[in-house]
């Protein structure tokens, strides 16, 4: 071999070590997705990173975190999340459902994990839990049972409980299971349920005048 030919080789070669060094170094790159600004969901800011430093991960050394918050103003997720995936990151954490699902529409590649949804099934994120299939899995907050048990404590704290209020959404998901399963505890402590829908935050003075109206003994909600 000539020596050009050995040079031009060894150009190659070291040309390709460096390349697997840099791919081998490459920092991984998270996104994390908001609704709300990163400050009224700290403590949940917090647990993910003590969770990632926790498996060696350590912000700004060895792992990048992208943080997007829509501040509030749901409109601006579309937009937040395409500049998510234009960066190619490895993984996008969502905090609640409405950004789950802008994500979900913006790629089918991107990991995404959520940390918590009320029933991911119903809406339409993972095929099971069990087998959550496509790109999207994370934590299921579906526990019907518990509004059942909230009964139950507000029973032994109040035995002479017969008529409580009940605060839920009937637009949000596992609403009327959750509801189910506190009328079937109510029937067992002969105790009646007053049903008053929260759609919005500025109907949660309308429900209370209204469980006040009906005489409530208590107010629980699901």
């Amino acid at each position: 071999m000539g020596e050009t030919r050995f040079h031009d080789v060894a150009l190659e070669f070291a040309a390709g070590v460096n390349a697997q060094a840099q791919q081998a170094t490459k920092i991984p790159r998270i996104g994390f997705l908001s609704t709300t600004s990163l400050a009224v969901v700290s403590a949940r800011v917090e647990a993910f990173q003590q969770g990632l430093r926790n498996l060696g991960y350590v912000e700004g050394k060895n792992i990048v975190v992208e943080w997007r918050s829509a501040e509030g103003k749901a409109d601006r997720l579309p937009e937040l999340a395409a500049e998510l995936v234009r960066l190619n990151v490895e993984i996008i954490v969502t905090v609640g459902p409405t950004d789950t699902q802008v994500v979900k529409k913006a790629t089918n590649m991107i990991p995404i994990v959520f940390a918590q949804d009320n029933d991911p099934v119903a809406n339409g994120f993972v095929a099971s839990l069990a087998r959550p299939g496509g790109n999207i899995t994370g934590l299921s907050t579906l526990a019907p049972e518990i509004s059942g048990k909230q009964l139950e404590l507000l029973k032994e704290i109040s035995p002479k409980l017969t008529h409580v209020a009940v605060f839920g959404t009937s637009t949000r998901t596992g609403n009327a299971q959750a509801l189910k399963e506190i009328e079937l505890a109510a029937s067992a402590f002969k105790t009646k349920v007053q049903y008053l829908d929260v759609l919005d935050p500025k109907d949660i003075e309308t429900a209370f005048r209204g469980a006040s109206k009906g005489h409530a003994d208590a107010v629980t909600p699901i």
